[in-house]
């Protein structure tokens, strides 16, 4: 297996399996830890994270429990939402939580959701750096699978990025989602590879596995291998075929080549 890459199964790989279940595998599998994306469905948090070490990996992402950041009315809901999570990830040490934006308000200017996303984010910031959480804002496309949702493409989410400026305010950068959305998917990686903190990886069409589609994950990874980058990879995915003969089938053809 590569070496420098951590991977990351999501929730939902083994159908009808719970977390601790999905964990095991990993294990089996030599890999880093789960997406779990919905924490307050797991139960009693402090009795999961004594599995998470019993079985040796655990949780390394999750969601908030709101995700509109465009619509100022919901900045409360949202902030309360984002407290919640940050408790739970300490108790189950996940380092960083995944957000959408929410759907593009009708009849009100983009400019206007945008400078309402920043405050809120902003508002987050000092939540999170006091937490040593990360928040990882994520770029959904909009042809095929998120029609309407406002943030879609990596520029824009630089561009917010840097317009909050806090170390704890980041991109999980999903190589499918831009492929959709922009392509140039290694150009713009190591572009933004400073405010990228989490990658979500699947092949497109169809969101199945690296390697049924038109994406070069050899080279993808090779590129994500070459900035230097530590964090996580998910495959967020998916399977063509059984899950454990997908995953040796992806470490075989993918992950020996890096």
């Amino acid at each position: 297996m590569a070496m420098g890459i951590n991977i990351s199964l999501c929730i939902g790989a083994y159908p009808g399996k719970d977390a601790l279940y999905h964990l095991e595998k990993i294990k089996e599998h030599g890999f880093h830890g789960l997406e779990y994306y919905s924490w307050w469905q797991l139960g009693d948090l402090r009795a999961f994270a004594k599995e998470q070490e019993r079985i040796g990996v655990g949780l390394i992402g999750t969601c908030t429990k709101h995700f509109n950041l465009v619509d100022p009315h919901e900045r409360e809901l949202y902030l309360t939402g984002l407290q919640e999570t940050i408790e739970a990830c300490h108790v189950l040490n996940i380092p960083s939580m995944i957000s959408q934006t929410g759907n593009d308000r009708a009849g009100v200017p983009r400019e206007v959701q945008r400078q309402a996303m920043i405050e809120t984010l902003k508002q987050c910031a000092p939540l999170l750096e006091k937490a040593g959480v990360v928040l990882e804002l994520e770029p959904l496309n909009g042809l095929v699978d998120h029609q309407g949702h406002f943030l879609q493409r990596s520029d824009e989410a630089a561009s917010i990025i840097d317009e909050v400026g806090s170390p704890c305010v980041k991109i999980v950068f999903d190589v499918y989602h831009q492929q959709i959305t922009e392509g140039n998917v290694i150009r713009n990686l190591r572009s933004y590879i400073d405010r990228i903190h989490h990658f979500h990886i699947a092949d497109n069409p169809g969101r199945t596995e690296p390697g049924t589609g038109e994406l070069n994950y050899v080279n993808i990874l090779k590129a994500i291998k070459d900035t230097g980058y530590d964090g996580y990879v998910g495959l967020e995915c998916g399977y063509t075929i059984d899950t454990d003969a997908a995953i040796e089938r992806f470490k075989a053809d993918i992950l020996s080549k890096l």
